[in-house]
């Protein structure tokens, strides 16, 4: 077996691993070569880190580059196999992960630190080794995240007889601004695949965002499969706004949704509406419905006229089935009940119901999260107000020390049109461009929300007006970038004119990924070439 060349400046942060035992401190020196100069603060990184030190040198990403991760520690191991599948789909380069065999000129080390916070990370980069240290492997799967970032897009072919990528040199010290860091996808109005989901975290994980929730059920359709009350899919799930074909998850879809999601790191929320938006699930099951009609399916876009019976004690057995078997396959901790436009429900019946369902949601292990109207209820302050339409509300659940969750609809939600002629998207609440979906400050947004009652920030994608996966990107990128970057970087660290660079560099991302982004002229993009109907 041919021992691994280990170069020396790493050896003391793999001294004593059973992985190095025996193997010569270091063998087969890589060759000197000499990198162009490279400036790892102008590498256009989103969301932009906390803290950039430029060394001018490089590391040398190539064949006998190899990656490492501690003895016994599982995790780390996982993102090191992440982190090498990635660089191959990028590269073609294949690294062996904590290889006891083959030829090692560089190495990427995960190392375990000590961090206040599990997503902090620190990222060195040198010449013959790059250092990821974080208190958990969550963190290193973001700064591996960061990583593929600052992989150029082509090898240097002049340096050596083989590719090698020229990765800009220094250290990144980065920590996030909130803890949630999200973003919603409605695929009750529309149905979206596992695959299109999945597509979506991909990106989602790339940006560092870490929240997926996932409106699964509408007056349109209901999308999640409940074993011990099958007609909810059967029925209230073959339909779509339009009239499509609609579709569902089966619980073994869902969990599949779950793993993909956890392995990068990104927690599923699950989302329930009710009482109102419920006409699908009171046409699989009539003894629900509260509206005094006889319920039909329904595909238009109008909301506020459905409801569930709040006084009837069957509803209430309804939903603790329907919240026990997602709670089951749905390790994160929330659970999120809607709540919203209840426009046919009497006020004392809605504050009734809120009050009901809490402690069922509670009595299986989660935290519920419910759009502001739920302030009206007296509710428990664990509970978390997602503001997206009434200041009013976001405030009365801060004076009721519930924590608050910022997706107001005229800044943050992606189905908004980018402006009066864009071919999907809807203006209820404003036109938002490109830029102005970036230009705003989150923990000041709204005059009686301080920075510490706020959970952090979710941009949601309602689907009236999109069934295709190309269309959801069009509504989605480039904004949820920028999301993304409110999420994460301090607001003293953002700017519009520098940010918009960074994301005009992000062109070749959303080619390799095959993303049917809105090329805005507001941004100098590189080399937008995508059909016509996609131009501004």
């Amino acid at each position: 077996m041919k021992t691994p060349s280990i170069p020396r400046s790493l050896t003391r942060f793999l001294a004593g691993s059973a992985l190095l035992a025996g193997v010569a401190a270091c063998m087969d020196p890589a060759p000197q070569i000499d990198f162009p100069q490279t400036d790892l603060a102008a590498q256009p990184l989103i969301p932009k880190p906390v803290s950039v030190t430029a060394s001018g040198a490089a590391f040398g990403l190539d064949q006998y580059t190899a990656i490492y991760s501690p003895q016994d520690d599982a995790p780390r191991a996982a993102v090191a196999a992440f982190l090498s599948d990635k660089i191959q789909g990028k590269t073609g380069l294949r690294l062996p992960v904590n290889a006891q065999d083959g030829e090692v000129h560089r190495a990427i080390y995960l190392q375990a630190g000590a961090q206040d916070n599990p997503e902090a990370y620190h990222l060195r980069i040198s010449p013959d080794s790059i250092l990821i240290t974080s208190a958990t492997a969550n963190g290193a799967m973001l700064a591996a995240q960061t990583l593929r970032q600052l992989i150029p897009e082509q090898a240097n072919d002049t340096l050596a007889p083989y590719p090698i990528w020229p990765l800009a040199g220094g250290e990144i010290t980065d920590v996030p601004e909130f803890g949630y860091r999200g973003a919603m996808l409605d695929v009750a109005r529309h149905f979206f695949s596992v695959e299109d989901v999945k597509k979506y975290l991909d990106v989602m994980a790339y940006y560092k965002l870490n929240v997926l929730h996932l409106h699964l059920t509408d007056d349109q359709g209901w999308r999640i499969e409940i074993k011990s009350w099958p007609r909810l899919t059967e029925v209230g799930g073959s339909t779509e706004v339009g009239g499509g074909p609609g579709g569902f998850y089966t619980q073994e879809d869902y969990k599949e949704l779950v793993r993909y999601a956890a392995e990068r790191y990104i927690t599923i929320v699950p989302e329930v509406d009710m009482p109102g938006h419920t006409n699908a699930a009171s046409v699989a099951y009539p003894v629900l419905n509260g509206n005094g009609k006889t319920p039909e399916l329904y595909t238009g876009t109008r909301v506020g006229f459905s409801t569930w019976d709040t006084r009837k004690d069957t509803v209430y057995q309804f939903i603790d089935d329907v919240v026990r078997e997602i709670s089951a396959i749905t390790p994160g901790p929330y659970f999120h009940i809607g709540g919203d436009e209840s426009h046919v429900t009497q006020e004392d019946d809605y504050v009734y119901f809120i009050n009901k369902v809490e402690p069922i949601v509670q009595k299986y292990g989660k935290q519920v999260i419910g759009w502001d109207e739920v302030a009206h209820a007296d509710l428990d302050n664990t509970t978390i107000a997602q503001f997206w339409a009434d200041e009013d509300n976001a405030t009365l659940a801060v004076e009721k020390g519930m924590k608050v969750l910022l997706s107001p609809a005229r800044k943050a939600y992606l189905d908004m049109q980018y402006d009066s002629i864009s071919e999907y998207g809807l203006h209820w609440a404003a036109y938002i461009p490109v830029d102005t979906a970036y230009i705003w400050n989150p923990a000041t947004y709204a005059a009686g929300i301080s920075r510490e009652h706020i959970l952090g920030i979710e941009a949601p994608l309602w689907s009236e007006t999109i069934a295709e996966i190309s269309e959801l990107e069009y509504l989605a990128f480039p904004r949820l970038l920028g999301y993304a970057e409110l999420g994460w970087t301090p607001e003293s660290q953002r700017s519009w004119e520098e940010y918009k660079l960074r994301l005009a560099a992000q062109t070749p991302y959303f080619k390799r990924m095959d993303i049917r982004y809105y090329p805005s002229a507001r941004v100098p993009w590189e080399e937008p070439d995508l059909p016509e109907p996609l131009r501004d």
